[in-house]
This record gives C-alpha cells, structure tokens and sequence, in this order.
C-alpha cells in the first residue's frame, strides 16, 4: 500500500510547523510505502506539489497534517469546503478573499478515510483526539479539498483525508498543546488504521457536535 503524507512549513511567523515535525519523525511502518512531503503554506501551489507527487505515484491515500493553534488535541477533519477565505496571508502574502478552489468543483467534499475508528484507535492510546466537522478556509482546507478533488479524476482511485494537530508547548504559554511525541504517535496510529481499513466500511459511532 502506497500512502502518501504530507506536513506543512512554518507559517504565520512560527519558527516550527509541528505537522511536518510529526511527517519527518514517526517511523516506518509495516506493510506501508510512505512517501512524506513537505508542502508550502501557500495557496494552488501547495496543491500543484501535492498533484505531481500524486501523479508521480499513484497512492492508495493521501493523508495530510498541518497544525490548527489551540485546539487542544488531535482533529480528523470530516469535511473541505470550496472556498478558500484567509484570515491571514500565506506565505508568499496571498490573503484570498471568498474565492472558489475548483469552479467545477462539488461545494464540498468528506474524507474518504476511516476517520470514527483513527479517532477510535488513537483515543484508546490515551491521546486526546475528536472529529472535526470545519478544516478552517487557509491552506489546511485547501489541500484536503484539493486531495479530495484529485481523487475523484485519478486514474487509479485513492482515498484522502485531513488531520490537525496543536500546538507543540514550545510554541505557546497561554494555548492548549500536546508534545510533539504524543502528535507523532497519533499520526503513526492513524497510518496503521488506514493500512488496515482503508477499504471498510467506517465504524457508526457518536463523533458529533452541538456547535
């Protein structure tokens, strides 16, 4: 099985993007040819990267990882919406505005991977972790949407899907974080449950929200 998994750089003056910490860190897995990609926090061209890459190898999924600052555990994102709409620039100043990702585009698209049992599985390690019904509109939506989209043209068809992670307690002394090591371990059990149930049915469990 081919995944691919892909973190971000550093963005809104952080010095350290855990996401692409995480990538670089959790290791090998069995039974799994990971191919890991540092993406550019930046508008279409972080997707262009993601889809050379994509054709390149043909995955069976593509999970990407980037950090949502102060939530306070681990987030499966369930849904990307066509818009991008950027409370900050991206990295190369890029503040879009209300604007669509794909003009041919469904008004949204749900992770096709087993969200309910990685959330499940990374849970049962006494990590802190929940599903998330808003990826944001800044690049994190944007490639999950992109990701997404992708699949439904491939050739060979694969699965994709987001996940967000805090802080790490370097960055911040007021904001929930979660060490870098508990971040890498849910990113290891969360290839480990794609490996072995990318092609299942997810499990019907109560993930939802009020608000």
């Amino acid at each position: 099985m081919k995944i691919i998994v892909t973190g971000f750089d550093p963005f809104g003056g952080e010095k350290i993007n855990p996401s692409i910490e995480c990538v670089k860190a959790f290791p090998e897995i069995e039974g799994v040819e990971l191919i890991r990609l540092e993406l550019p926090t930046v508008f279409k061209e972080s997707a262009k990267r993601l889809n050379e890459v994509i054709n390149e190898v043909k995955p069976d999924a593509v999970l990407s990882v980037g950090q949502a600052g102060g939530r306070p555990g681990i987030t499966m994102e369930r849904i990307a919406i066509n818009v991008d709409d950027a409370r900050i620039p991206d990295n190369i100043s890029q503040q879009p505005i209300d604007e669509t990702i794909q003009t041919k585009g469904a008004a949204a698209y749900f992770s096709t991977l087993p969200i309910k049992r990685i959330v499940k599985a990374i849970r049962e390690a006494g990590i802190p972790v929940e599903v998330s019904n808003s990826a944001g509109t800044f690049v994190c939506n944007h490639i999950m949407y992109q990701a997404l989209f992708a699949a439904t043209k491939a050739d060979k068809p694969f699965k994709a899907g987001f996940m967000h992670i805090p802080f790490i307690p370097e960055q911040t002394t007021d904001k929930p974080s979660l060490p870098l090591e508990e971040s890498t371990k849910a990113l290891q059990i969360a290839i480990e449950t794609i490996r072995d149930y990318l092609n299942d049915e997810d499990i019907k469990v109560q993930e939802g929200a009020i608000f």
